[in-house]
């Protein structure tokens, strides 16, 4: 029998988690199904919901609670280094992503041979942060990671068992499920699918988790900003050159010109920002990099609940 894995992040769905996983249940009957939970240190009682949801579904449930908040992508990796399926889903706990379409990703991922699967939709039913955010992290990826700009990196997606395998061999501290799916196959298929209106409470998207995501992304897998700060310093630096040749043309040619201050200012303030700007990113990948000698656990699992082997 086909083995299908749902992997599902979970933070602050109290009010959601549990009619999911029912529906999950009483849906996905044409597969051998494991749904792995994994409680990203919510600070509602979305803990007691999953330890519930397991014992009510024991042959079926996994719930890993998490010691610390960790963001949704590392909270991800806790559930595929635990992940037994041959494809596994990996879906939000807020029921954007309806029931009914999880099966069809299912039936789709088990009748075709992509090693991943990504979804998009006629129309987001996101916030216009949220979609603003997500937009934005496109052009990076199409830039940053040689993504085809006809592909949309979707969290809702189907990830063949090779595939996870592949991904839970990196055990650095800022995972991006993303990035190390595009670095590890071009073997990616697409499926439209509709998207639902959240039915309650708001994202948790923060601007500070967006901004975290995008350096994840940045500096975890490629150089090119780097390689960016350089080639904007010698552009910023030929430009500056011209600048000076052109004032001391114009002061010989016309000695009553007056140096002024203000292109002076500006000219500082502006190179200024820009040297800070490569400094950070430069200590960012050194920070990084220190992190991940030390290693830094991508996340720690406090408590498991599931059956016990036999």
């Amino acid at each position: 029998m086909r083995k299908l894995t749902i992997a599902i992040p979970v933070y602050n769905s109290e009010n959601t988690i549990s009619n999911l996983v029912d529906k999950l249940i009483e849906e996905l009957t044409g597969f051998q199904l494991e749904i792995i939970l994994v409680n990203d240190c919510s600070k509602d009682n979305s803990k007691k919901v999953c330890v519930d949801l397991q014992e009510k579904y024991s042959e079926i449930v996994k719930f890993y609670s998490l010691a610390k908040n960790v963001g949704e992508h590392n909270a991800v990796m806790a559930a595929l280094n635990n992940s037994t399926g041959d494809y596994t889903i990996i879906i939000d706990d807020d029921f954007q992503n309806p029931v009914s379409e999880v099966k069809k990703l299912a039936e789709y991922s088990f009748s075709n041979d992509f090693d991943v699967i990504y979804t998009f939709y006629d129309q987001k039913k996101h916030s216009f942060f949220r979609n603003l955010g997500s937009r934005f992290n496109d052009r990076i990826a199409n830039w940053l990671l040689r993504k085809p700009k006809s592909l949309y990196l979707s969290s809702f997606k189907s990830i063949s068992k090779f595939i996870v395998a592949e991904i839970i061999k990196y055990d650095l501290p800022y995972p991006y499920i993303d990035g190390l799916i595009l670095r590890t196959t071009s073997n990616i298929g697409k499926m439209k699918v509709e998207h639902s209106k959240r039915q309650l409470g708001k994202s948790q998207y923060t601007l500070v988790k967006l901004v975290g995501l995008w350096l994840s992304m940045v500096t975890n897998f490629s150089i090119k900003p780097l390689r960016f700060a350089t080639i904007l310093g010698f552009v910023f630096s030929i430009v500056g050159f011209l600048i000076a040749i052109a004032g001391i043309l114009m002061k010989l040619l016309d000695p009553t010109v007056p140096m002024g201050y203000a292109s002076l200012l500006v000219s500082v303030a502006i190179l200024g920002g820009i040297q800070l700007i490569a400094i950070g990113m430069v200590g960012e990948y050194i920070g990084r990099t220190f992190l991940s000698i030390n290693k830094a656990p991508q996340f720690v699992i406090k408590e498991r609940f599931e059956k016990k082997p036999e």
